[in-house]
């Protein structure tokens, strides 16, 4: 025996971490910056509607809500809750965050959508921040989505891809038509046209 305590990750634990870190601190946690040990696994569950989980009870404080996804971090397949000090393991049913809305300035192909999400993130569709559509292998039905940061994406709620709809055209990407989205110089493929019929 070493001597040393073992103490199970928990998210007073991570709280209390992540506003010592950013005591004083603009902005996002920099969580490219922090490669702490791997701890174990959390309790905690982000829903596909993003609602967070913890201890199978959803968490009713949204200033926590956005504090923790502040600390979010995608390696490979993989979620976790990271601070300088310890790295926990969380589950994601589908995507970490929820587009809930989305502003459109320009038009064309000088058109730019920016995209808020439940958790406060604004983000424009773009090269960096692109927009990618997923479809059911049985139902056929859309899965939309928009890169937040880092690989941290958003699900584009189902009214949102209505009003996205309703501002589609369509273009030749590639030699083939495509139903899709302008934003930041940079088309996105929703659909073939055919497809449309």
């Amino acid at each position: 025996m070493s001597g040393q305590m073992i103490v199970k990750p928990s998210a007073e634990n991570l709280l209390a971490s992540v506003q010592a870190a950013k005591a004083g601190k603009d902005g996002g946690a920099p969580v490219h910056l922090w490669n702490p040990p791997y701890c174990g696994e959390i309790d905690i569950r982000i829903a596909r509607d993003g609602t967070w989980f913890h201890d199978g009870t959803p968490i009713g404080r949204m200033g926590l809500v956005k504090l923790f996804s502040s600390i979010l971090k995608r390696e490979g397949d993989r979620f976790y809750l990271v601070t300088p000090v310890e790295k926990v393991g969380i589950v994601v049913e589908d995507a970490p965050f929820v587009a809930v809305d989305f502003d459109v300035a320009g038009a064309g192909d000088a058109q730019a959508i920016t995209f808020s999400t439940h958790v406060g993130d604004r983000v424009t569709a773009g090269p960096d921040h692109p927009i990618r559509v997923e479809r059911d292998a049985a139902t056929g039905e859309p899965s939309p989505y928009v890169m937040v940061r880092a690989g941290l994406e958003a699900l584009i709620d189902r009214k949102s891809f209505y009003r996205l709809v309703d501002i589609g055209v369509h273009d030749a990407a590639g030699g083939d038509a495509w139903f899709g989205l302008w934003s930041g110089g940079t088309f996105f493929p929703v659909i073939p046209s055919a497809d449309l019929g």
